[in-house]
Parts: C-alpha cells; structure tokens; sequence
C-alpha cells in the first residue's frame, strides 16, 4: 500500500488550484519549453519576488514554471500524471518539492514520493535531465525540530538518486544559511520563502550545474 505522499491527489484549496492546472497543461500542449521548473510555493514565487531574476537567468532559455504555493508530493504527482508535461520535452526539469510534507509526513515516504516523482518525470519525457534540488532550509516560528530534521534526512535520501548523467542532485542549501546556521530575513523574510536577494543566491548557486545540464546533448 502507498504511503500518502506517494498517493497522487488533487486539492481544493486554493480555490483556484485546478485552474492553474489546467493552465500548465494548456501551456505544456503549446510546447517550445526547454526549461521547466516544478514544485510549491518557492517556486512558484519566480514569478514575484524572483521576476527580475527569472526575466535574466531563465526568460531567454524559454522557461517554464509549474509550481503551485501549497502543494506536496503528492499533489504535484497527479499534475504531472495528468497532462503538465504532455507536449514539452524540456532539456531540463528542475524540481524542488517536500517541504510541505515534513510537518505530517516521514522522511521515507516522502522521498519515496519524490523518486516517484523523478521516475515521472523521466518516463514522460525520456530525453529531459533532472536537475533535483535538496528542499530547502527553513526556520519558522511553527517549524518543530522534528518537522527540519524530516527535510534533512529526505535530502539524505535523495541525494542517492544522482546518477551522474540523467539525473543531477544539487544542495545549494547553504548560500541561504548565516553564521548561527538558520535563514536570516535577509534572505527570507519569512524564513521559508526567499525574498529577491534569495532568489539570486539561489539563481547564482545553481547555475554553474544547471548550464553545464542545459548544454549536454540528450
């Protein structure tokens, strides 16, 4: 039996959240996408705070971004499931997800949804290389230490998933980090969701990885 996060599920809240959806698929089925970024609300938030950094790093690239603030493995699972990456065949997929699911859920399953995920990804588009981000550092007032050690141990896991070539695992989680070891509101003022000066540490991190992804033959 699956464990929850592994179980693909749609959301009613937001209100909006099937929409949305249907707009990535409308998107996807218009094709011309060579970059394609997937997960929750810090990558949905490209579109705000990141603009700028988006607009000069990714933009040119004929990006695409797929997240959606509040989803979980599992809720991103059935996007991808049904229709999000019909008719694309990015050179490149970046994929963040799980942070939402570390105050419920335990760190295997979690990453066993995550690999699911992966295979998806790869399954549907055979010649898209998967360059999958450790989940990032976050400390809010409600974070528990149970729920930041959750997140720890799922990068653990997946890390494993690096095979050298197809799929790329990347831990930039340091860039946000300052000298106690948390995330200061410089970074992210809410201690989860970076501002734009976050958004071009995190920009600036991977790029070295995701060029060097973005020019390998397929």
């Amino acid at each position: 039996m699956l464990n929850a996060p592994s179980v693909p599920t749609t959301r009613s809240s937001p209100a909006n959240w099937l929409a949305r959806h249907e707009g990535y698929v409308a998107q996807a089925n218009s094709g011309g996408v060579d970059l394609l970024f997937l997960g929750d609300s810090i990558t949905d938030g490209w579109r705000k705070k990141g603009s700028n950094v988006w607009h000069k790093y990714y933009a040119p690239r004929h990006a695409a971004n797929f997240g959606i603030g509040g989803d979980r493995t599992q809720h991103l699972l059935w996007r991808i499931q049904h229709g999000e990456l019909d008719g694309i065949n990015p050179k490149v997929a970046v994929l963040m997800i799980g942070t939402n699911n570390s105050k419920e859920d335990q760190p295997g399953p979690v990453a066993d949804a995550i690999k699911l995920i992966v295979r998806e990804i790869r399954t549907r588009c055979p010649a898209t290389k998967v360059l999958l981000l450790a989940v990032f550092p976050r400390n809010t007032r409600r974070d528990t230490p149970e729920q930041l050690a959750t997140n720890a141990q799922v990068n653990e896991i997946i890390a494993t998933l690096d095979d050298g070539k197809n799929v790329r695992f990347l831990d930039i989680n340091k860039v946000f980090l300052g000298p106690d070891g948390k995330v200061p509101a410089e970074i992210m003022p809410d201690f989860l969701h970076p501002n734009e000066y976050g958004y071009q540490l995190w920009a600036k991190a991977m790029e070295p990885t995701l060029a060097k992804m973005m020019k390998q033959r397929r």
